[in-house]
């Protein structure tokens, strides 16, 4: 992991086309702005997290198919 120190108005860049910048630092809560292109994905990684969990349960065998059975089903 890359660990950077940086000051409010300072950024960082991310490839060619993705700027992190430090908008404020206060009562221990970092602000930050992510400028990328449109297209580039971004979340909070526990929302990130939960994406990947529930894509696994809708592809897993598990996954209720009953539903969808149903609507499929000619009557």
């Amino acid at each position: 992991m890359l660990v950077l120190t940086r000051k409010t108005d300072e950024s960082i860049i991310l490839g060619k086309n993705i700027e992190v910048k430090i908008l404020g630092i206060e009562e221990g809560k970092v602000k930050i702005g992510i400028a990328a292109p449109k297209d580039i994905e971004i979340y909070r990684k526990e929302i990130y997290l939960e994406i990947q969990e529930e894509n696994k349960v809708a592809t897993s065998s598990k996954a209720d198919l009953g539903g969808i059975k149903n609507f499929f089903k000619k009557e």
